[in-house]
């Protein structure tokens, strides 16, 4: 081959060797942007999905928070109509308070079929059966209250604030000292409202005279007392209460719970003021509560307690 062939070929071959070489860069720039491409890509996706979840993350925590909120302020609005609602019962009741010159209750009988169950001489032993009762049946009473028993005196605030009326029966209830005078009287009246103001806030109107303002017994210590205390306690802003319902349980301890059953359930009046006893030695009456309550009930009558409008029962009054 000649010199001049030679050359030719050599750079005949030299130039196929640059393009060759130039092809391989070529493709492998191309394969490295693809690749780069496809790992951008997918890192992109990867930092999308990152970022989607933590956004995903962020909502449901302020759902949550959000959520969470509501529950606080509808449990706080509900907490909040619950105290306000206790409070203006507990507002309405302030009115029951004794006020010198007013006039308190009613005459007449209400339209409505009402049974006003009324229990005196307590708190005692048994005040507590009495409540779950009463709860059981969605019904209201009136405790007269003594301070025979101090050391239940907190069931006193405990009746009141189930929604019970509390009224007083003197502290001593003891009709030799509450009848020897006038005077003698108020001041132990006046006891019993300093013990019952201590517990539920103030001195209540509501009383009922030991034996009732028709009691024969005060004649031994005062003639013509109860004359004058039914005028002189209600130109002090009290009313007594007597009853035109008995359930005879006054007569002696432990009566059998079918005759005060049968005694109880036996009066027609609209407005019933039913006498009840509350100490130790009444188990027969806690006893017979369930079946009066349940007969009144299924004739109509709702089991209230005493308030500043209620119907008043006066006896006549023998001394």
């Amino acid at each position: 081959m000649s010199r001049k062939k030679l050359k030719n070929r050599r750079r005949k071959d030299r130039a196929q060797r640059k393009i060759l070489i130039a092809a391989v860069c070529i493709a492998a720039v191309i394969i490295g942007v693809g690749i780069g491409g496809h790992v951008i890509k997918k890192n992109a996706g990867k930092t999308m999905t990152t970022a989607e979840t933590e956004s995903k993350k962020a909502v449901s925590k302020k759902k949550a928070t959000a959520k969470k909120l509501t529950i606080n302020e509808n449990e706080t609005d509900a907490s909040n109509k619950e105290n306000q609602g206790q409070k203006d019962q507990a507002d309405d009741r302030n009115e029951f308070a004794v006020q010198p010159g007013r006039k308190v209750g009613a005459t007449e009988q209400s339209d409505e079929k009402v049974v006003y169950l009324t229990l005196d001489d307590g708190p005692s032993k048994n005040t507590q059966a009495v409540l779950d009762i009463l709860d059981k049946y969605n019904a209201k009473a009136t405790f007269f209250v003594t301070g025979a028993m101090p050391e239940y005196k907190d069931m006193i605030k405990k009746a009141y604030d189930k929604g019970h009326t509390i009224g007083m029966h003197t502290y001593s209830h003891d009709y030799a000292k509450v009848y020897a005078s006038v005077d003698a009287y108020f001041q132990d009246l006046d006891q019993i409202g300093q013990l019952v103001k201590e517990e539920i806030g103030y001195v209540p109107c509501f009383i009922r005279f030991p034996g009732g303002s028709s009691n024969t017994i005060s004649a031994s210590y005062t003639k013509g007392i109860m004359t004058t205390l039914t005028q002189e306690v209600q130109a002090r802003g009290y009313q007594y209460y007597d009853w035109n319902g008995d359930t005879t349980d006054a007569s002696g301890d432990h009566i059998p719970t079918a005759t005060i059953i049968k005694q109880a359930t036996s009066e027609t009046h609209q407005n019933i003021v039913l006498l009840a006893h509350d100490t130790d030695a009444k188990d027969t009456t806690v006893a017979a509560l369930p079946s009066i309550i349940q007969y009144y009930k299924e004739k109509g009558y709702q089991f209230l307690g005493i308030d500043d409008e209620s119907y008043y029962v006066h006896h006549d009054i023998q001394n």
